[in-house]
């Protein structure tokens, strides 16, 4: 497989990664789409295939509409997709990374980036997925809390205690010391006392429309696999290391049955980089808005070299490390 070459000669083994729902920022892309054909084209087709004008909500908002999640979800896929384009067709830069993963949301985006999904379908699934996300659980009834400086294994002690015939459970292992649970906000709400008990730093709970990754999400689950009949897949050009099983898989069911799996089950973040780690890569290049899993990434691998495109800065940075010249200023 193609592998960069920097300035300084040495390869680069390197994986892509791609940031999941939070990481929206109303005005994210609008530099790329207004200096960039190959940007414009994604944004236009994320916007055909939808049959709305996501483009207008991710450029102007307003925020509570850009936020709400079956328009964060496709926005930040389309402006993921949409700066790989720009390294690739307006810069210069072939991009072929050895492994490719995604973080929650960011896990559709590593599968179109790896052609298994067109963009078109891409955006579409993620829009019915994050409906039917809200759609599970009536705002309010469900919740999600931030848990640091707590042993994992104390983290589901805490759950179990708190669950007393509701739903609570880890959502998220995201970094050492960093786990993020869901279900009933009742429950979810016992669960931060007992952490705090147990000596968790801190326990914070999180702004957000819907308990994502706990078993209230079942019922998506079988309407996305549904829909997954409606798209066309293919096999991935670049292997993906999964969020729920944290390994390498390759073929198009075993892809189908993982994302799932995935819409009510933990994303194993921590174990996915550890995994990649293992593979002999030492390099991660977050692609889209925001620079959250860059952090956590080198948070669970001290060693590990991390690359993001959220300024026009950073992106020129990366180009650069690539092979690439520095990126023009985009006003």
């Amino acid at each position: 497989m193609l592998r960069i070459v920097t300035a300084g000669g040495d390869p680069m083994n390197y994986a892509l990664i791609f940031p999941g729902q939070g990481a929206q920022e109303v005005g994210m892309g609008r530099g790329l789409f207004d200096c960039y054909p190959a940007a414009r084209e994604v944004f236009e087709k994320a916007d055909e295939a939808l049959g709305y004008s996501l483009s207008r909500i991710i450029f102007h908002g307003p925020e509570e509409e850009l936020t709400k999640t079956e328009n964060a979800q496709p926005a930040i896929l389309a402006v993921s997709i949409a700066t790989k384009a720009v390294i690739e067709q307006e810069l210069g830069i072939p991009l072929a990374p050895l492994l490719v993963a995604g973080h929650s949301l960011g896990e559709y985006t590593a599968l179109v980036a790896a052609r298994t999904l067109t963009l078109e379908d891409g955006v579409r699934l993620v829009h019915l997925r994050g409906k039917w996300m809200q759609e599970a659980v009536p705002v309010g009834q469900g919740s999600m809390a931030a848990i640091l400086g707590l042993d994992p294994d104390r983290v589901e002690e805490a759950c179990k205690e708190a669950s007393m015939d509701q739903v609570c459970s880890p959502a998220n292992f995201n970094a050492p010391g960093q786990v993020v649970i869901s279900g009933h906000a009742e429950a979810v709400a016992r669960a931060v006392e007992i952490a705090r008990r147990l000596g968790a730093r801190k326990a914070i709970p999180l702004k957000v429309s819907a308990p994502f990754h706990c078993n209230l999400m079942e019922p998506v689950a079988d309407r996305l696999y549904e829909a997954f009949s409606e798209c066309s897949w293919a096999p991935p050009a670049y292997p993906l290391v999964n969020n729920v099983s944290a390994t390498v898989i390759h073929s198009t069911e075993e892809i189908r049955q993982a994302l799932r799996k995935q819409t009510f089950s933990p994303v194993r973040w921590l174990e996915s980089v550890r995994e990649i780690e293992k593979s002999g890569i030492s390099h991660f290049l977050e692609i889209g808005p925001g620079n959250v899993l860059s952090g956590l990434v080198r948070k669970g691998c001290k060693d590990a070299v991390t690359y993001d495109t959220s300024t026009h800065e950073n992106l020129s940075k990366l180009v650069v490390a690539l092979g690439g010249k520095e990126v023009g200023t985009v006003e």
